[in-house]
């Protein structure tokens, strides 16, 4: 130890403690995730940059600058670079993209200041702290580590960590406890394994770096309990990894595993004396690690299995990350110079959607399309710059066990990072810098020459970056999510249109790519009716310049172009918000202000099942009927021999029923016959058309041979047995039913039966067991509906007490506008069982001999007892 102390000076030591209490902050600070935590991530970085310098000076060692500290240095001044205001006729020669948001958006809106290249410069101002942050940290564990037992306590740190963290998320699995130490849920996640980090996938990169680490530590330790200690460590992260459920983390932590034996395997001959026993020892821990990966893959069998078929999943593949990467390569495209912005993909991307996303997508998910979209091709420059270092360190001579592993785990998790982001976040980043670090250390210490100081610019130099990147984080505070939430508090709180514009041009100055902001501000000028309608147009023009694909802008343009009566665009405009993904907004609103034909045409895409959803729409309303009548004309003339063609003759044989008109009602389902004989919907049509002319016989006949034909067809089934029922034929209804019920797949079915099995009950009188089933198919599916049927056999039954608690039950789940008819129904069967008490009451009473009276109301000639 005495050697150890002298070959370190105090100021490295110091050094050291600050890298550890960086790589404890970062997980704890919820992976990285945490707003507050770039402060001590820019703070003990520089702190250990300047101390480790310090201690270089002192022990007269000479500063090292590692090939791998060159991309993040670059990293830090494409940050610089991007954030320069430049004026209109720069900044359209080297970000056009930029230049055309500036002339489009900002200066009609008074913005015509310089801009940056970066589309979010807030987030760059963030960004610019981080890479200079992790270039502190790099270079400080590059000194550090020159001494073997620092660096192994840096590495341990990095191991014991990691077992921290995988130990809290299994001892929440062990309590069931869904919310960090029960007192902070996950608000937009639903992790497998409640830890520190919200995204599973990050979990396992992470965990799999620290259990990789493990695994080196473990083979070079010569104490056999530590080396037990760290071996449980690896064994405890390799567990986490497998419980994160993370598909890729799991699969690029094996490969960490077979790489780091394949590089054991393939330099085991450079020391043949000490071969034997270090391959042996290498093997069993080796093999021990991928025990404690089987053990909690059995442990996990179920959970694994369901992700492994959702990966297999051809429909769940199309819609997943991967199908995303064509359109951000566009976007990378479209930036080739310097970017888009170090930070600015989240605000910036929605542009370049050409397809409709329900989700905010704040990151690439792929390494290399994150830097190509944000640095240009700068950043795939110095990306190549980092794949040469790593690959110079790999082919280094006479790297021991322990460096192999830490380069084992760094390749697996940077793999990793083609499918996820983990190294965005501050808790893999600096794990993995300073595990790079420990191999990218000096192999000799070399003395300065008298005189001669070095490490005083490299200590200004240090300390200088430090304060930049502190400074740099004083801008960097603003984040897009607090400006959106600032301007939607003003705008729902009804502020003067006044105050919101100010508000919100500022916030546009300060993220200028922020679709959300000019849809606020388009919003709140449509609140005003006609005054507004003309800014909100404006406003949401803007919106739509930035995310075409956004649902709610198009909805608001919709609104606005009606205010102004130009309905053609307007309609147009509701037609791109379905399209866009507002599922709803065609039924809830568009159909109901269409008045011609013209108007729902504009409505309808080019699919017959467009216009079939319109016409159910239609249908709904009695009073649109007519209307429904003409567009359905136009839609089966429009969509002539498309594929979805019979079910617009469906929808107009079900109009034609509706309004009596029989004989157009038998022309459409003989034309619905010729164009899908064999269809199910088809025989069922025929069924409701002789139904509806009187023929219910023959009807019932229709239905009785597509039973026969298809007897696990459940809906069939149903409406057979509801027919019958119509028809009296009640133990026939009940044989459909017996004979359905093995073809029921979930409770809704099996609540259906059992509500079809209640009414055959009641037609037979038999209503005490019609209210058991009633009640069974209420508990299977909850709905107002079900309660209030149970209510009514209740009430039938003169059980008003359980009858009213049925309607409260209903009453719950009805809307606060529908609850009026429901209480005054739930007061009136109150009223009744008072009136029904007090009757039995008088009852007892009047009967001197009664012993029911006795026992509810006492002996009266009996004292009263004194307390």
């Amino acid at each position: 130890m005495a050697s150890s102390h002298r070959s370190s000076s105090r100021y490295t030591r110091l050094a050291e403690v600050a890298l550890m209490a960086l790589v404890v902050v970062c997980p704890l600070a919820l992976g990285g995730a945490a707003r507050w935590v770039h402060w001590p991530l820019v703070g003990l970085a520089g702190l250990a940059a300047v101390l480790a310098g310090v201690g270089a000076r002192r022990q007269g060692q000479s500063p090292r600058f590692p090939l791998l500290a060159a991309p993040l240095a670059g990293g830090a001044v494409l940050c610089a670079l991007q954030l320069v205001p430049l004026p209109a006729s720069v900044l359209g020669v080297v970000s056009p993209e930029a230049a055309a948001l500036r002339e489009f958006a900002l200066e009609p809106l008074g913005l015509t200041g310089a801009r940056p290249v970066s589309l979010d410069p807030t987030a760059t101002w963030r960004e610019l702290a981080r890479h200079l942050a992790y270039l502190l940290a790099f270079l400080a564990a590059v000194q550090v580590c020159r001494a073997r037992d620092s660096r192994r306590r840096l590495l341990a740190t990095v191991l014991v960590t990691g077992a921290v963290v995988a130990l809290v998320g299994l001892g929440h699995a062990l309590l069931d406890v869904s919310s960090l130490f029960g007192s902070r849920p996950w608000v937009h996640a639903r992790p497998p394994l409640v830890t520190f980090f919200g995204n599973p996938n990050h979990l396992a990169g992470y965990l799999g770096l620290a259990a990789t680490v493990g695994v080196g530590l473990a083979l070079t330790a010569r104490p056999r309990a530590r080396a037990m200690a760290y071996a449980f460590g690896a064994a405890t992260c390799g567990t986490g990894v497998v419980l994160s459920l993370s598909r890729g983390g799991i699969a690029f932590f094996v490969f960490g595993q077979v790489l780091l034996a394949a590089w054991l395997l393939s330099r085991r001959r450079e020391s043949s004396r000490r071969a034997g026993p270090a391959w042996a020892r290498s093997a069993a821990a080796l093999l021990g690690l991928l025990t404690v990966l089987a053990v909690g893959a059995y442990v996990a069998a179920d959970a694994l299995w369901a992700e492994a078929r959702s990966a297999g999943d051809v429909e769940a593949l199309r819609r997943s990350k991967v199908s995303l990467w064509p359109m951000m390569a566009e976007a990378a495209r479209t930036f080739p110079v310097l970017g888009m912005g170090r930070g600015a993909f989240e605000a910036a991307f929605p542009r370049y959607q050409t397809e409709p996303n329900p989700n905010t997508l704040t990151h690439p998910e792929n390494a290399v399309l994150q830097v190509a979209t944000e640095m240009g091709v700068p950043g795939l420059v110095l990306l190549a710059v980092a794949l040469w270092g790593f690959a110079r360190l790999v082919r280094r001579e006479h790297l021991d066990t322990l460096e192999l592993s830490a380069l084992a785990g760094v390749a697996a998790l940077a793999l990793h990072d083609l499918f996820d982001f983990s190294l965005e976040l501050p808790a893999c980043a600096v794990a993995a810098l300073v595990v790079l670090g420990a191999v990218a250390r000096p192999r000799a210490r070399e003395r300065r020459q008298a005189g001669f100081s070095p490490s005083v610019p490299v200590l200004v130099t240090a300390g200088a970056l430090t304060v930049v990147g502190l400074v740099a984080l004083v801008p960097g505070r603003h984040r897009v999510a607090d400006a959106e939430r600032a301007l939607a508090e003003l705008v729902v709180s009804g502020a003067p249109i006044e105050a919101v514009r100010e508000q919100g041009l500022a916030l546009v100055d300060r993220h200028p790519a922020d679709y959300l902001l000019y849809r606020l501000l388009a919003s709140a000028e449509a609140a005003r009716g006609p005054k507004g309608a003309g800014d909100a147009l404006s406003f949401v023009n803007r919106a739509l310049y930035l995310a075409p694909w956004d649902a709610v802008s198009h909805r608001v343009a919709a609104r606005a172009l009606l205010t102004l009566h130009r309905r053609a665009q307007g309609f147009l405009e509701y037609r791109l918000a379905h399209e866009a993904g507002d599922t709803g907004i065609l039924q809830a609103e568009a159909v109901l202000r269409a008045r011609t034909v013209e108007e729902l045409v504009a409505l309808t895409s080019d699919s017959p099942e467009a216009a079939d959803r319109l016409l159910a729409s239609l249908s709904d309303v009695p009073a649109r009927h007519a209307l429904a009548l003409e567009y359905g004309a136009w839609a089966r003339e429009h969509f002539a021999g498309r594929p979805g063609e019979a079910s617009l003759w469906v929808r107009e044989a079900r109009l034609r029923m509706w309004r009596k008109e029989f004989a157009e009602a038998e022309a459409a389902c003989a034309r619905v016959e010729a164009l899908a004989p064999d269809a199910r919907d088809t025989a069922l049509l025929r069924a409701e058309v002789l139904r509806a002319q009187g023929q219910g016989g023959a009807a019932l006949q229709v239905v009785e041979r597509l039973v026969s034909r298809q007897p696990g067809d459940v809906e069939v089934a149903f409406t057979l047995a509801g027919w019958q029922l119509d028809a009296g034929l009640v133990r026939r209804a009940r044989d459909t039913l017996q004979a359905v019920g093995p073809f029921l797949s979930d409770y809704r079915q099996r609540a259906r039966l059992l509500s079809l099995e209640a009414a055959c009950l009641e037609r037979e009188g038999l209503l005490s067991r019609a209210v058991e089933r009633r009640q069974t198919a209420a508990r299977l599916v909850p709905s107002p509906e079900a309660h209030f049927a149970v209510a009514r056999l209740q009430e039938a039954l003169r059980r008003y007490d359980a009858a009213s608690r049925s309607v409260h039950e209903g009453l719950r789940l009805l809307p606060p506008e529908g609850r009026e008819a429901a209480r005054a129904w739930a007061a009136r069967l109150e009223a009744a069982e008072r009136e029904r008490v007090d009757q039995r009451r008088q009852e007892l009473m009047d009967d001197p001999n009664a012993q029911e009276l006795q026992h509810l109301l006492g002996d009266p000639e009996r004292p009263a007892v004194e307390p």
